[in-house]
């Protein structure tokens, strides 16, 4: 392993795109884009936290290569993944002239993501859109395979579409300034990646995860593995329409916690996806489907790097069983009413179960509140 570039293609039928892994790949920006779209004109979404950051950089990238540019910035957090910060988005875009033949590049994580891929899709029935993911949750995960949300009141990303990038530039040199708590919430999803489908990565991780986390070449290693298995997913089932669905492992539990906290600082996403995802081995091990033990042993390794794993585990709680069950019918994985989880045989054997009988999630939630 080393710390050099690493180039992981998206291979979707007439939108292949590729994501460019490695320290420094902010100060490429101009240039690819000048070779990827000649002549266009790029308007950056951003929050002003990271703007202070890295904005210089990617607008001296674009000076560099003679681009014009502009910036919409938007509040730091979930409040801006919103209706009104949607529509805030969009007008500044329409203001700034963006054309059709023009770009919207996202710098930052998630939540810009997010927002900015919603509003590329919806301006002038869809601009193109470039991801310069900030934080590590957004590299491995959001930045990837084009599906991009707002939340609504009753759930998180209830309303979105898909809208493929043209590139994603994961700069890891940018993840040394992230908070100690993000970085751990952006592993949640690397572990993710082990969990669902590759053993061999999960056990990896647990022999690696602390050079992850000082940023040695297990940090470009980890980032390049989990995209490559995102992107063969994305690759079969762009839709989520099949076992794109299996990406959600931990989500269902997740974001129904999410919402039962308000969508606050009290809960990053991550963090509720490390619990959602030990809560769906442990539901596992309840059904029989995996021992105790192996339930244990993810439990163990998400504790080990300081990711909550129960719900007892969050400040201030997380709302009554009632709450927590309407969150999860609001999931977007529900059908006709039943009920859809993500649960696993094994780790790396993670499926997608449909028609889960809600008095069983109640019965299994009132134990893990006790």
């Amino acid at each position: 392993m080393n710390t050099a570039r690493r180039m992981v293609p998206v291979d979707i039928a007439g939108r292949a795109y590729d994501i460019i892994i490695g320290p420094g790949a902010i100060t490429e920006a101009g240039a690819r884009i000048a070779q990827l779209r000649p002549r266009a004109k790029v308007v950056i979404v951003t929050d002003t936290t990271v703007d202070a950051r890295h904005g210089d950089a990617l607008r001296a990238s674009f000076e560099t290569s003679g681009i014009a540019h502009a910036t919409v910035r938007v509040s730091p957090g979930e409040g801006s993944k919103s209706w009104s910060g949607l529509q805030k988005t969009v007008e500044e875009l329409i203001a700034a002239r963006i054309e059709r033949s023009d770009l919207v590049v996202a710098l930052g994580g998630g939540v810009v993501g997010d927002l900015a891929g919603v509003a590329a899709g919806l301006l002038r029935r869809g601009v193109d859109v470039l991801q310069v993911p900030t934080t590590l949750l957004a590299q491995v995960d959001s930045s990837v395979g084009g599906k991009s949300g707002i939340n609504s009141p009753h759930g998180k990303n209830l309303i979105g579409l898909f809208h493929q990038p043209i590139l994603v530039l994961a700069d890891t040199a940018v993840l040394d300034t992230l908070p100690l708590r993000e970085f751990r919430a952006g592993y949640a999803e690397v572990v993710k990646y082990g969990l669902l489908g590759d053993a061999a990565f999960f056990a990896w991780l647990e022999r690696h995860h602390g050079d992850v986390f000082a940023g040695g070449p297990s940090r470009v290693e980890a980032i390049a593995t989990s995209c490559r298995a995102k992107a063969a997913i994305v690759a079969r089932d762009e839709k989520e329409t099949g076992d794109r669905a299996l990406l959600n492992l931990g989500h269902t539990f997740g974001h129904a916690l999410e919402a039962t906290t308000g969508y606050s600082n009290r809960l990053l996403h991550g963090e509720a996806v490390a619990i959602g995802m030990a809560l769906a081995f442990r539901f596992s091990a309840r059904r029989g489907l995996v021992g105790t033990q192996l339930a244990h042993r993810v439990s163990e390794h998400l504790a080990a790097v300081g990711l909550p794993t129960r719900l007892a585990d969050v400040p201030g709680g997380v709302g009554s069983i009632d709450q927590l069950m309407s969150a999860i019918r609001q999931d977007k994985k529900v059908d006709r009413g039943r009920l859809t989880f993500i649960l696993a045989r094994d780790i790396g054997a993670a499926f997608i179960a449909r028609d889960v009988a809600a008095d069983e999630v109640e019965a299994f939630l009132a134990e893990e509140l006790n």
